[in-house]
């Protein structure tokens, strides 16, 4: 098991006018997609899926928990 941030940086279109998007959500990863990070420099480009649930049983914040990670080519 793996805990990571990701952190996500664009500008997009929104009502006409471009906004630019700036997020930070907490991550973890289980088995061989762990093993996958465990070894990228920080930085990396990466798309990743999952899914979001809470951190625990007692906790409400959301953690990512990723399925699936790919490394973007040239990054």
């Amino acid at each position: 098991m793996i805990e990571f941030r990701l952190r996500h940086d664009s500008e997009l279109p929104e009502a006409g006018a471009p906004r630019k998007v700036n997020a930070e959500i907490p991550a973890i990863a289980f088995d061989a997609q762990a093993r996958l990070l465990a070894g990228t420099p920080l930085e990396r480009g990466l798309q990743v899926e999952g899914f979001l649930a809470a951190k625990s049983r007692r906790s409400r914040k959301l953690v990512l928990h990723a399925t699936r990670i790919e490394f973007l080519q040239g990054e």
